[in-house]
């Protein structure tokens, strides 16, 4: 056998995933990809999705924190500067992690940071910024189904009352009432715990539903059901309206819609950016809506970004300091990064496209 012919078949009995070691930009020679500003240290095994933690009292000390997702999983958090500072670890593969402020907890408020743990079937909880875990081991979600496995979170914090709800997506489910609804509560003992709410959403059955992000603002919860479209209802149980108001961005990905991040404006305005992992890309809509109608969303741009196949991201619009003056876009990154962009970087794209129409 020559030297060739071993070195495929080397490649060939590799573990799935081995090749993905030293991925390779598909933007690499894209002069109009929006280049990260920050990349973070890698972690130890893979990189999904990222949540961004504001300190209320130094916006530069902000986090964000992110899943490693493995059987040996963790959450991390990292400086604005990309530089790890915690891990958390002996998480059965956290997928997906959101952050909600100030709920109430032994008549304290308590910022959280909320994590599914796929292996074990629940979500896990944990105060900010010490990553201390408040959930009494965890919380089981999806109980009594025989599909599981849950994957997107994403959570709600309603104007009204401040009640906090954490939506939850899995790996596979029924075609109606895929995602489970649960607000979170002091259950004493020092522990938060959660009590189901609602079962809502559409789901294509073609692969998974992981991406969810919510809008506290306007109260509305998108997901993207993969390879079909990103689906919009109204984040409030209370409601009782469980209708699909619009399933939009049907066109123009490549294999995955993967994280929903949303960038704020104004009140009622701004950015919904979904990954468009396959092009290694974000496609860029109208928070408010299109030509006043607020379920219509025509695509604004599509933006190459360095950031490879991202599954999850986030956005803030807060200053938070020198580097990120207008805010902050977070990508996560198949070499077992996070990629921090300045805002600004993306606002220059935004222009340039919106330019040539």
């Amino acid at each position: 056998m020559n030297t060739l012919s071993k070195y495929f078949l080397a490649l060939a009995i590799l573990p799935f995933g081995a090749c993905a070691q030293n991925p390779q930009s598909k933007n690499k020679n894209n002069p109009n990809t929006a280049q990260a500003t920050v990349i973070t240290e890698q972690v130890k095994h893979d990189t999904d999705d990222p949540a961004i933690w504001i300190n209320p009292t130094d916006p530069s000390k902000s986090l964000v924190i992110g899943t490693d997702k493995d059987k040996d999983g963790a959450l991390y958090a990292f400086d604005l500067s990309g530089k790890i500072v915690k891990r958390v670890g002996g998480i059965q593969r956290p997928n997906n992690v959101d952050i909600a402020y100030g709920i109430t907890l032994g008549g304290r408020k308590v910022d959280i940071a909320v994590t599914t743990e796929r292996q074990a079937n629940k979500i896990r909880i944990f105060s900010l910024p010490d990553l201390l875990p408040i959930d009494n081991g965890g919380i089981e979600v999806f109980a009594g189904e025989t599909e599981r496995d849950p994957m997107g979170i994403a959570l709600y914090t309603r104007p009204s009352d401040h009640a906090i709800f954490a939506i939850v997506g899995r790996k596979t489910g029924p075609a109606d009432g895929y995602l489970w609804q649960y607000q979170l509560a002091d259950a004493g003992n020092g522990h938060i715990g959660a009590k189901l709410v609602r079962k809502f959403g559409k789901y294509s059955s073609k692969k998974e539903i992981e991406a969810i992000a919510v809008d506290n603002e306007l109260g509305y919860v998108y997901y993207s059901d993969e390879q079909v479209g990103v689906r919009k209802y109204l984040a409030d149980p209370a409601a009782n309206q469980n209708e699909e108001l619009v399933l939009f961005a049907q066109t123009g990905f490549s294999v995955d819609h993967e994280g929903i991040a949303i960038y704020k404006t104004g009140e009622k305005t701004g950015y919904l950016l979904v990954s468009n992992q396959g092009s290694q890309s974000f496609m860029v809509y109208p928070r408010e809506g299109s030509k006043g109608n607020a379920n219509q969303y025509d695509l604004i741009a599509e933006i190459p970004v360095s950031a490879m196949e991202t599954d999850g991201a986030d956005a803030v619009s807060v200053n938070l300091g020198t580097q990120y003056p207008e805010g902050i876009f977070v990508a996560m990154s198949t070499d077992k990064t996070f990629h921090f962009y300045d805002w600004r970087v993306i606002a220059a794209k935004i222009k340039a496209a919106q330019a040539k129409k």
